[in-house]
C-alpha cells in the first residue's frame, strides 16, 4: 500500500491533526480527523440521508470532522487521481 500525503491540517500544534492522503492503487483518499463528538454522531446516525438508505452507523464507520480551512487540502485530494488517470492515459 502506497500512500501519498496531500496535506495536514495548516493550524497543527504539531500532535494529532487532521491529514489527507491519496492510496496511490485504489485512489482512494484516506482520512484522518477529529472523531465526531455525541451530537454529530447522533445526527448523521440518525437521519436518512438518501431515500431508502438505512440510517445508523455501521461498526466499521466513523464519523469524523475535517475543518473547513482543509478545504483546499481536499480538493488537491480529489484532483490527484483524476490528474493521474489522464497522466496514465497520455502514456499509452
Amino acid at each position: 500500500m502506497t500512500l501519498r500525503f496531500v496535506g495536514i491540517d495548516p493550524n497543527t500544534g504539531g500532535e494529532g491533526s487532521p491529514t489527507v492522503w491519496v492510496e496511490e492503487e485504489s485512489a482512494d483518499l484516506v482520512l484522518q480527523g477529529e472523531e465526531a463528538d455525541g451530537l454529530l454522531t447522533s445526527v448523521v446516525g440518525s437521519t436518512e440521508w438518501a431515500a431508502g438508505h438505512k440510517t445508523g452507523i455501521p461498526a466499521h464507520e466513523r464519523v469524523i470532522r475535517i475543518p473547513a480551512r482543509m478545504v483546499p487540502i481536499l480538493r488537491e485530494a480529489c484532483d490527484a487521481p483524476e490528474r493521474a488517470a489522464v497522466e496514465h492515459r497520455d502514456v499509452r
